[in-house]
């Protein structure tokens, strides 16, 4: 949001991307739109967010201390995930659309993009622990050591499949799932192995629906009978 405030002049502290122009962009492509400041984003975000934890002051080797230090390591992996996938965008100019001409800039990947690839990154996340000197170690030695990309825990996390209010998990039992979804939404992945039970029911939809002028539509109400599937 900053970067593109920035683009948009909605900021008195920064303007445009003065981002270089990529080596591997053609030669007659026009580089100079105003494009997303994501050079100020990161150092906003970095100086706003972890300042939080910056400002404890946590006794070495301390439970608390080790939290703050895996904070910061994953902020600073968000913040390199949205630096590092930026794009080059650009815009068609010429006459009836031809694109005879192209003026590009750097714009900032979509929102779902981003959040799909620290998923990933969540999902192969490192297993640290503080050692006496104060530094998270792995607790795996014989894993290679966890970039300022990648993503790290102390504690594990908790188990999804079931309720725990402490954790503010409701658990899966009596969720809705798909029988025929290999996805997350599928009844084997969301009922963790325990089963489902099926049951019918009346769905009741607009349907036969027909236009009539002027100016309204007009449908029918149809009702069928639906299988559904609930988590044990």
């Amino acid at each position: 949001a900053i970067s593109r405030a920035c683009r948009e002049g909605e900021l008195s502290t920064c303007g445009c991307s003065r981002t270089a122009r990529p080596k591997d962009l053609p030669r007659d492509w026009l580089w100079g739109g105003c494009g997303d400041n994501v050079e100020y984003g990161y150092r906003f975000a970095k100086e706003f967010v972890d300042a939080r934890e910056r400002e404890k002051n946590f006794a070495k080797g301390s439970e608390e201390q080790g939290r703050v230090l895996m904070n910061l390591q994953n902020n600073e992996a968000g913040r390199r995930a949205v630096y590092k996938m930026a794009d080059v965008a650009c815009k068609c100019h010429g006459v009836s659309g031809s694109c005879s001409l192209k003026t590009c800039w750097l714009q900032l990947a979509d929102f779902r993009k981003v959040g799909d690839a620290l998923k990933e990154k969540y999902d192969s996340a490192a297993a640290m622990r503080l050692n006496s000197r104060g530094k998270l170690v792995q607790v795996n030695s014989r894993f290679n050591s966890p970039t300022t990309q990648d993503l790290v825990y102390i504690d594990p996390s908790p188990d999804y499949c079931v309720r725990n209010e402490s954790t503010g998990s409701l658990g899966t039992q009596g969720r809705l799932c798909n029988k025929t979804s290999e996805g997350m939404d599928g009844c084997e992945l969301m009922c963790c192995g325990r089963g489902y039970d099926q049951f019918k029911t009346v769905q009741t939809e607009r349907c036969h629906c027909k236009f009539h002028w002027c100016c309204y539509v007009k449908c029918k109400k149809c009702t069928e009978i639906v299988d559904q599937f609930v988590c044990k």
